[in-house]
Parts: C-alpha cells; sequence; structure tokens
C-alpha cells in the first residue's frame, strides 16, 4: 500500500489526467458513446461516486507530481453534473489547499443538460472553462444525443448554453463528426457561428462493435470489431474539414477557433499540437476512475491497459511505468511503412492509435481508418498552412492571411 506521508516525486515534464468522479453514470444514452459500456468494469453494486477521501488524495498527489506553474485539472464522465454542486466546490477549497503557490484551472466536459443558473454562476466565479458536447442544429444533434427514454436532448443543451452566456462563462463547443452530421458540415459551421460559439472542436466518430457473451460490446484497439453504422467514413471526415477550412480561413481566421486547425498549424511550424491524436507520441494523458483506478488513455479504459490505482501507487511511478512508456513510444514505433513513407507523417502523426486498424496496400496492418480523408484535407490545406507558418513571424498574421486571399495569391 501507498504510505500515508510519502510525497510524490515531480515528473521532468507536465502529465495530465481526465478525472471521472462519477465514473461511466450518464443522464443521456448516446448511441455513439465510447464510454457507456465502461460501467461494467464494476461490481452493478457499487456507486460510482468519488469518495471524499480519494478526492482529497487524489487533488495532492496530482498537484505535488507536477513541474509547472500551474496545474490543469479536467473532470469528465460520464456527466460529472450528475455530482452535487457541493463536490466541486469541495475541489476548490482542497485545490487551494494544496496549491503551494501554483495557478490552477479547471476544465469540466458536460453533455449540457444539468446547467443551470447555480451551475453557471459557479463556473463564472471560479473561472472554469466548460466544455459543452453538442453536434450542431436540432436535427443532427438529437440524432444520436438522446436520453434513455429516446427523447432528444437539444432544447435542454441550448437552455444551458444560454445560461453559461448570461454568466459570462467561457465554453467551447465539443461536436462529433459522425456519419449523419458528417454530410453537413456547412450547417453544422453556420450553427455554431450563429450561437456565436468561439472555439470548436470536432471529433470524429470511429467505433467498432464485436459479438459478446451478452451481446455486443465495442472493440478496442488491438481487436477486430465491425465499423458501426453511426461511424463518420474517412471520405466524409475529410471532406467535412476541407469544407469547413474553406469558408474559415476566408472569414474567420483570429475569430473562430478550430482546434483542428489549430492543431495542423502547429505541426506545420514544428511544435507539439494541442491535439494528442496529432502528435508523436501518446502516453501524457491518463483516466482515472472513480475509485482511482488509472488507465493509459480516456479511449484506453479497459483492464488490459490499467496502470494501478492511486491508493497503492504514485503518480510518477505509473508515468514511468513500462506498459505507459511502451505505449507512449509505440505510436511512432509500430507505424505501417506506408505511414512512414506518407509526405504527411508530419502533421498526422498515425493519428489516434484507436483508430489504427486496417491494413496497408502492402499487407501490413496499423493504417489509420481515417487516414484517406487525413491525407485530402491536407493536401488541401497545405498552400494556406505554408502561408500562414511565414506569416505568423509578422504580428498581423491574420490581416495578411486576408490580404492575400483578396489578391489570389492563397
Amino acid at each position: 500500500m501507498k504510505d500515508e506521508g510519502r510525497t510524490c516525486q515531480p515528473l521532468a515534464s507536465p502529465f495530465f489526467v481526465m478525472a471521472k468522479p462519477i465514473g461511466a453514470t450518464c443522464n443521456l444514452h448516446c448511441s455513439y458513446c465510447y464510454y457507456l459500456e465502461k460501467e461494467a468494469l464494476y461490481a452493478p453494486a457499487q456507486q460510482a461516486v468519488m469518495s471524499d477521501q480519494l478526492l482529497d488524495q487524489f487533488i495532492h498527489d496530482y498537484i505535488e507530481a507536477q513541474t509547472t506553474s500551474s496545474v490543469l485539472f479536467t473532470w469528465h464522465g460520464g456527466e460529472p453534473l450528475l455530482l452535487p454542486l457541493e463536490f466541486y466546490e469541495k475541489v476548490i477549497r482542497l485545490q487551494r489547499k494544496y496549491a503551494g503557490g501554483r495557478a490552477i484551472d479547471n476544465v469540466i466536459q458536460t453533455n449540457g443538460t444539468l446547467i443551470d443558473d447555480r451551475w453557471a454562476d459557479f463556473f463564472h466565479h471560479e473561472g472554469w472553462l466548460v466544455g459543452v458536447s453538442i453536434d450542431g442544429p436540432r436535427i443532427m444533434h438529437d440524432a444520436y444525443r438522446r436520453n434513455v427514454t429516446g427523447k432528444g436532448s437539444f432544447d435542454r443543451v441550448m437552455q444551458g448554453i444560454d445560461c453559461l452566456n448570461r454568466h459570462q462563462v467561457e465554453w467551447n463547443a465539443m461536436a462529433t463528426v459522425n456519419h449523419i452530421n458528417g454530410d453537413h458540415p456547412e450547417t453544422v459551421y453556420h450553427f455554431f457561428k450563429d450561437i456565436g460559439c468561439q472555439y470548436i472542436q470536432f471529433t470524429p466518430v470511429v467505433e467498432r462493435s464485436m459479438p459478446h457473451a451478452n451481446g455486443t460490446q465495442l472493440a478496442s484497439a488491438d481487436e477486430d470489431g465491425t465499423i458501426t453504422d453511426y461511424s463518420v467514413s474517412a471520405e466524409q471526415w475529410g471532406r467535412f474539414l476541407c469544407t469547413i477550412f474553406d469558408e474559415w480561413v476566408r472569414q474567420d481566421v483570429g475569430q473562430t477557433f478550430v482546434e483542428i486547425f489549430d492543431a495542423t498549424l502547429a505541426n506545420w511550424m514544428g511544435v507539439t499540437p494541442g491535439v494528442c491524436a496529432l502528435a508523436k507520441t501518446c502516453g501524457r494523458a491518463l483516466a482515472m476512475e472513480w475509485n482511482g483506478d488509472v488507465y493509459l488513455c480516456d479511449h484506453f479504459v479497459f483492464p488490459a491497459y490499467r496502470l494501478g490505482n492511486i491508493r497503492e501507487r504514485a503518480f510518477v511511478e505509473m508515468m514511468t511505468d513500462k506498459r505507459q512508456q511502451t505505449f507512449a513510444y509505440a505510436k511512432q514505433a509500430a507505424l505501417p511503412r506506408q505511414c512512414r513513407q506518407c509526405e504527411w507523417r508530419f502533421s498526422c502523426n498515425g493519428e489516434c492509435p484507436r483508430n489504427r486498424f486496417l491494413t496497408t496496400s502492402d499487407g501490413e496492418r496499423g493504417q489509420n481508418y481515417l487516414c484517406a480523408g487525413y491525407r485530402a484535407f491536407f493536401a488541401h490545406v497545405a498552400p494556406y498552412m505554408d502561408y500562414m507558418r511565414q506569416c505568423l513571424l509578422n504580428d498581423d498574421a491574420p490581416a495578411m492571411i486576408m490580404e492575400a486571399i483578396r489578391n489570389g495569391i492563397l
């Protein structure tokens, strides 16, 4: 067992933990959700709620293990707002207790249906960034984002966003791109602009199912499975990104921020991108369940990828675990020859390992399911990225880009 008074030794560089204080428990039952099935990891009789003792230990140990002057906490689910507001007020008190002079930031991801004035007031006064899951206008959002009775969640999400806006809370849209909205990029993008959203994260839905004794379950990266009917196709993904990019680069540079465009430019600049899927290595973003179990990644919460429990192992011990190190560098080491020779390797890095289940043209397993879409996107944006890279040496880069477009340079 971990010694009660043991101090975590800090790591050489920062890492992040996606904390799930209520596990996979959620008030929605979204068709494409990759996390709902994680409830089966624990006995049905167990109530998935992080205890006060574990919360205290997590906040202390996580802060102590960091080397930077600021520490970022990420709260996730399931639906983390199913916990009472008092839980997060306790979080604030503990963070202040253990901060040790560090600046503390908090991000919470929610489906938005439970946000009211009380929640929004808390987020505003504590400076929390809120990620709201919303897939576009009603018909697209409600296609997959429904509650357990089958009722769409759009109206309640929009009410939650209205609360955030009235209380001047900073929020981001976290939109999945799936089989339905993937064919309507202009509609999706215009919707977010119309509701005043300035920060948008687009995440492709890629899930595979496989037979199981109790029906079906989602396949992990190293298992075979059948692609689900709600998954976006590679071609859809490529067209979706290219179409939105064309409008963004001509009208919205510096005003609307699309995470994947920023990440692509970062790779063009030789800077580590903010999107882990496009980074060279994995392994800096762990996932922690309500009971303290720590996994290599939020998308690899399977028994084989469990690193341990914070009651028994310090974060530094888990971050330097051989399995964690192997997982981190396998992203590059396991790239098939076709990917290693690809002209866009620097901008993609094979994307997320969970999506590498295709076979290359020369018979090697490990090609990314979205490869064709990414290749189309990178080829399409290359002239703009090349020019933006040059413009970034100038303080007025957005204006230079607009001028280049008006003059026909781009």
